[in-house]
Order: structure tokens, then sequence, then C-alpha cells
């Protein structure tokens, strides 16, 4: 059970990722995120010591709230149920309608305008996914790929994860609100893997029915 200080600590988070997704980093104020989290303003030095570790934190909750893990990996899955495993934690993660709006909005911000935040963030959190979408890559590229040519592939695969994130309302514009509310978790997840995978290469089932329909038996 949380105690006082826990709560407050929290209510101020919550409270802190509003004003910071809303204003920004110089234009919040602790006056105001002490309002709306109905604290006292010296809440926040006690909790966290200044406004600046309060936006770090503040971020790191954003990216980590209501996170069960990472991406589960298998030790004796293949390889491609691995890179499937993988892109469905993320999109499961991006695609949350449970989180706040805040979240996605200060995360945004803060990737166009990065701060200290970013690079903890990056060493405490996103690190540890990216050595691990690398090693899927590892296993699915021949072994003389450079690590450039690797490492872009990963983020190709993270960028169209992304894609279907923040670029929704875009989608639903140019192909109807209906065609994208069809776009669920595991439609996307098998979508990304199947494409990943063909151009890696790899037999994809996806493909492999197209193949069959232009060219049947």
């Amino acid at each position: 059970m949380a105690n006082a200080g826990d709560d407050t600590r929290h209510r101020l988070l919550e409270a802190a990722g509003e004003v910071f997704a809303e204003k920004g980093f110089r234009a919040a104020t602790v006056r105001e995120i002490c309002s709306r989290a109905h604290a006292n303003v010296a809440a926040v030095n006690y909790h966290f010591g200044d406004k600046e570790r309060l936006y770090v934190e503040t971020v790191q909750h954003a990216h980590v709230s209501g996170r069960d893990g990472p991406p589960p990996i298998l030790p004796d899955a293949a390889p491609s149920e691995k890179l499937w495993h993988y892109v469905n934690a993320m999109l499961s993660r991006l695609l949350d309608e449970r989180r706040p709006a805040w979240h996605a909005q200060l995360m945004a911000r803060e990737m166009t305008e990065p701060s200290k935040a970013c690079e903890e963030l990056v060493e405490s959190y996103i690190r540890h996914n990216f050595e691990m979408l690398d090693g899927i890559l590892i296993e699915l590229l021949p072994a003389d790929t450079p690590a450039a040519e690797r490492h872009l592939v990963g983020f190709s695969i993270v960028g169209m994860c992304i894609h279907f994130k923040i670029h929704r309302l875009i989608a639903a514009l140019l192909v109807g609100d209906e065609e994208v509310q069809a776009f669920d978790v595991a439609r996307l997840t098998d979508h990304v893997t199947q494409f990943s995978l063909a151009a890696l290469g790899h037999v994809s089932p996806l493909f492999e029915a197209l193949q069959g329909e232009q060219h049947p038996g």
C-alpha cells in the first residue's frame, strides 16, 4: 500500500507530465505543476531536488508507465518468431489506449527537442531494447553484414512501428477511419514482421499467399 509520500510523488509526476507536454520544460513552472498536483511547492525539492530532475523523471515515468517489462525473447524460438514478439510488444505499448495522451505528447516533444532526459532514457531503458533487436537481426542477417547496415534495418523496423502511432490520424484522413480502426495490434504486428522478413530475404507467409493468388497452382 502506497504511503502519503509515494502518493504525492506520483501526483507530481502526473501533473508535471501534463504541464511539460503542453508547455515544454522552459515555459512550465513548478508553481503550476504543484497546483495541479494539489501539493506544496516545496514538495518538488523534497521529492526531486529541482525542476530539471523532475522533468527527467517525468520523461522516464511516461516511457515506463504501464510497462510489464521488456519484450519477451524466447531463447529456443526461431529468429522470425523472436522478431514477431519484439514488434508485438512495441506496438502493444505504443497503441495502448489506456495511457494518458500526455505520455505520447511529452515523448514526441523530447524526441524533437532532446534534453538531458533523453540521454538518461536511452541509457536506462532504450539501449537494452535496441541491443535486444540487434541480437535478433544478427540471427536473421548474413554473418558478414556490417553493423551499420544491421542498425539501419533495426531503425527501419522501429520506425514502422512508430509510424502507426504518430501518423494514425493522417492515415485515417487518407484512407478512412474505418480502415485504420481495423489496423489493430495483431494485424500490424503481422504486417511489420512479415514485411521486414521479406525485406531481409526470408520467406513470409503473407508473401507466399500473395504469390499463390497471383500464380494459382
